[in-house]
């Protein structure tokens, strides 16, 4: 039988994908993310988000995909708590900046950055993912290989593509120090 180790713990991170009428709000969004998850250490710049039109009919088109992630380092078995916690912050700032009905302003993924791999957290099911708690699975979305973040075959395509690589390495060298 082999022995229970220690858990490391992980770099907490939030994708966000923000609508064109929220672009001018990201200081609001980030701090509706430091009062529930603490100080951001590392925000990336803001990329367009063109990989799929899926988000358009809620949200509007020329969405942006800026990440952020947090100085406090968290245990990954948190996961789950923080994706509803990110669930609820979307809801909150809809009510606050967009009126009834019209959809949300920012989509909020909570994941998490260790020496080996990237997780996100999904509401969703499916066959590659692994549920965690609370309604809420888990996907490996990236896994750090020879140096460099390697896609899977699920790997969404904005992941994929290796645009947000620098910013995963900047991540990681932060973890890797600590």
């Amino acid at each position: 039988m082999a022995n229970v180790r220690e858990v490391l713990p992980v770099k907490l991170f939030v994708a966000q994908l923000v609508a064109p009428d929220g672009q001018d709000k990201i200081d609001l969004i980030d701090r509706a993310l430091e009062e529930r998850f603490e100080t951001i250490d590392l925000k990336s710049q803001n990329w367009p988000f063109e990989f799929t039109d899926y988000y358009t009919p809620e949200m509007g088109a020329n969405l942006i995909r800026r990440i952020v992630s947090f100085e406090k380092l968290i245990d990954p078995s948190f996961l789950a708590d923080a994706k509803l916690i990110t669930n609820d912050i979307e809801q909150d700032l809809t009510r606050q900046l967009r009126s009834h009905g019209s959809g949300r302003i920012v989509n909020l993924d909570a994941g998490y950055l260790s020496l080996g791999q990237i997780l996100l957290a999904t509401t969703k099911s499916y066959s590659h993912r692994i549920y965690l708690s609370k309604g809420i699975w888990a996907e490996v979305t990236l896994r750090f290989h020879k140096d460099k973040y390697e896609k899977w075959d699920w790997t969404y395509p904005d992941y994929a593509d290796g645009r947000y690589n620098d910013f995963w390495l900047m991540m990681r060298e932060k973890l890797r120090n600590l």
